[in-house]
């Protein structure tokens, strides 16, 4: 059986995030199943304006959502809210439709988390993205609980795998 291709989004810039190392400790526990590419584009997509044509960035990022089986967002939340450049490359998304139908695994990794997790929910719903309750994690006080690209505790871990395995065989019904 051939691997799933996912592409992972990492809603934090930073290079040293809390969201990176579990995007990438995720890519380690599932290495038979899937194969994960780590979207690094974020902060190079412009910011959102109807009136301009797609920019290299804006469309090589809507070619990976295409081609991707489905789609693994792990993000931050900053300032009670979304982070912006995570927002921005979704807006990017909604006239052209590239989330439309395409399976999402929604992973809020931060201090709270909560407020984020909900806006980002509402707005993969609006795009139309299929995100079912088992694709969805709220991780709260993270940096606790993952580090050196692991998870650490084995609550989380555990909840991990399980929304990955829905995800896998949610992907595995489209």
């Amino acid at each position: 059986m051939s691997k799933l291709n996912i592409l992972a989004i990492c809603g934090s810039t930073r290079a040293q995030s809390t969201n990176l190392s579990l995007i990438k400790a995720i890519k380690h526990l599932f290495l038979e199943q899937l194969e994960i590419e780590i979207y690094s584009g974020l902060s190079e997509l412009p910011h959102f304006n109807p009136d301009l044509n797609d920019t290299k960035e804006v469309s090589l990022f809507k070619d990976k959502i295409k081609a991707a089986s489905g789609v693994l967002i792990c993000t931050p939340e900053y300032a009670m809210g979304v982070p912006g450049s995570l927002k921005n490359a979704l807006d990017w998304t909604v006239a052209s439709m590239e989330f439309s139908q395409k399976p999402v695994l929604l992973i809020t990794a931060s201090s709270s988390g909560e407020k984020a997790h909900t806006s980002l929910l509402e707005t993969l719903k609006v795009i139309e993205a299929i995100i079912p309750e088992e694709c969805q994690l709220l991780i709260s006080y993270a940096k606790t609980k993952i580090k050196n690209d692991e998870i650490t505790d084995d609550i989380t871990h555990s909840k991990v795998v399980t929304a990955v395995n829905a995800f896998t065989s949610l992907l595995h019904q489209e």
